[in-house]
């Protein structure tokens, strides 16, 4: 006979399967990721930062297990039927919960991701992520897919992607959906650039996350209609705490672009 945990698991599955295709072109159902985030992530520094509780998450396993076949399980012809903020807002969500299901397979016994594998960036190198009938890696998932398709191009998904590190932007405490995309990105990109500990002022350089040094081209290459760094860096001066004088400054080239400490430790509520 099936035990009761089976037969509600498969019932879960079910429901979540069916909520997931009842929604058609207009994209996938995150209900059940948006629900595992509001219970595991805690905000901090006003939104600019959070931890993430993986003992909760450990216990709830399951239930994100549900939510990975959920993904695992729509194909690449539906995918393309949907608004490009649904498909954004699907691969964002995908790589933020299997970043999460990583981390579980090694938790607690690790105090970085880059604990994870043999050798440097093999958590990100790991064919774990099952999406469109193949088995990728978070790397493939994020720069062949994310930032590899041209239809995408959206610098804001580096404050929206989150790598279990400290010094990464926030994991969102909610996931992200095509409907009010913009403004989750919006708001995640201004949050992490309000943060002091990874963008400020000092000795008259600005200092911000070395994410802008490793994914400049991001910045430079028109996406977001962006044509340099220090171009998209003052549309958030405000954010950033510039005077409209830095601002001016940063544009002309007078202001130096140096890149602060980045905190690979684990991003858990428990240190």
């Amino acid at each position: 006979m099936k035990s009761i945990k089976y037969l509600l698991s498969a019932s879960l599955l079910s429901c979540v399967l069916a909520a997931g295709a009842a929604g058609g072109e207009q994209g996938l159902s995150h209900h059940v990721w948006d629900s595992l985030l509001i219970r595991f992530v805690n905000s901090e520094s006003d939104g600019a930062a959070s931890r993430v509780d993986y003992d909760g998450f450990a216990e709830s396993r399951q239930t994100l297990s549900v939510y990975l076949t959920q993904l695992a399980s729509t194909s690449i012809a539906e995918f393309k039927r949907w608004p490009v903020a649904e498909q954004l807002a699907f691969l964002i969500n995908a790589y933020n919960a299997w970043t999460v299901d990583l981390i579980l397979e090694h938790y607690p016994g690790i105090e970085s991701i880059r604990d994870i594998g043999f050798l440097p960036g093999g958590a990100w190198r790991h064919r774990m992520v099952d999406l469109f009938g193949q088995r990728i890696s978070l790397n493939g998932l994020e720069h062949e897919m994310i930032r590899g398709w041209d239809h995408l191009r959206e610098p804001r998904i580096h404050f929206a992607v989150n790598c279990a590190a400290v010094g990464c932007p926030a994991l969102s405490d909610r996931a992200y959906t095509g409907e009010i995309l913009d403004e989750q990105l919006e708001d995640s990109t201004r949050q992490f650039l309000k943060d002091r500990t990874r963008n400020y002022m000092l000795r008259g350089d600005l200092h911000v996350s070395p994410i802008f040094r490793w994914y400049r081209k991001d910045f430079e290459d028109g996406w977001g209609g962006y044509e340099s760094l220090p171009e998209f860096l003052v549309e958030y001066g405000e954010a950033l705490g510039l005077s409209n004088e830095q601002q001016d400054a940063l544009i002309a080239g007078q202001i130096r672009i140096q890149y602060s400490r980045y905190d690979w430790s684990l991003n858990s509520l428990v240190n």
